[in-house]
């Protein structure tokens, strides 16, 4: 049920724009959550079940379907990539917009994107740590840090940078490859049912080795994945998912708030 493409991407958004004018996109890498929850306590799903004589492949096939389906949604979770922890909270829908909060370790950054322009401000940690993590000279960091600091980075079209943060920000992109490896079927089988934030859901669980997965999926309305929890193995975390088909609104910061990214090139007098 995981999708490396889309974990892929949220790290691009948490570093790349850091590094887009010193060093090149983000490299590609996969996430894992650093929370481990533990057991959350059963709850009565509803009567008559909605998935009554389905398999739990059959349950997660209409899970992704329905995900898959969304016009929009909010992610929200804890990742950890390269011993970095990364959180997110944000909405995306499938015109290209999005916007929310991303964190890296100590920092934190805002991120909108609408009309095919994404903007971030991120706090001086965030940039620090970012920067640092890509390789940026340290004598580099401190003036781009200067010229940022509390403005919002505005990168365009053609910027470097701005078709990763584009497939960030489109819904579509961010889920391609979810459910698509038959594999992640095989060995489901169907836990207690239970409550995520409030939602009446069916819990399909994976184990392999140590490592243990559980999906949720939703039991009133559509059946959309509400939540992802890995425990054990090397990638323990969790990821919710909500908000589904609710519009997501975003403005753009003002402009005497903004800086171009094309400022932040060495070879640019700021």
């Amino acid at each position: 049920m995981r999708s490396q493409s889309s974990h892929r991407k949220l790290r691009a958004a948490a570093v790349v724009c850091a590094a887009v004018a010193v060093a090149g996109p983000a490299p590609a890498a996969a996430w894992a959550a650093t929370a481990s929850p533990g057991p959350a306590p059963a709850a009565a799903g509803p009567s008559p079940d909605p998935f009554d004589g389905l398999t739990p492949a059959q349950i997660a096939d209409r899970g992704v379907a329905a995900t898959r389906s969304a016009d929009s949604l909010r992610m929200t979770g804890e990742v950890v990539t390269e011993g970095q922890r990364l959180d997110v909270d944000f909405s995306v829908d499938d015109q290209g917009s999005c916007q929310g909060r991303i964190g890296v370790d100590d920092g934190s950054a805002e991120l909108r994107r609408l009309d095919d322009i994404t903007y971030m401000k991120g706090d001086e940690e965030f940039w620090r740590i970012s920067m640092t993590s890509q390789g940026v000279p340290a004598n580099q960091i401190a003036p781009i840090i200067e010229l940022v600091k509390g403005r919002w980075l505005k990168i365009a079209p053609g910027q470097a940078g701005s078709g990763d943060l584009s497939e960030v920000c489109d819904l579509d992109s961010l889920l391609d490859g979810l459910g698509q490896d038959p594999e992640d079927r095989r060995g489901l089988t169907r836990g207690p049912d239970r409550e995520v934030d409030d939602t009446p859901v069916a819990t399909l669980v994976k184990k392999d080795g140590d490592e243990t997965t559980t999906v949720s999926v939703a039991q009133e309305g559509k059946p959309y994945i509400r939540q992802v929890v890995r425990t054990g193995g090397d990638e323990p975390g969790k990821m919710t998912l909500s908000d589904f088909d609710r519009p997501v609104k975003v403005t753009a910061p003002p402009a005497d708030e903004t800086v171009d990214l094309s400022r932040l090139d060495p070879g640019t007098p700021a």
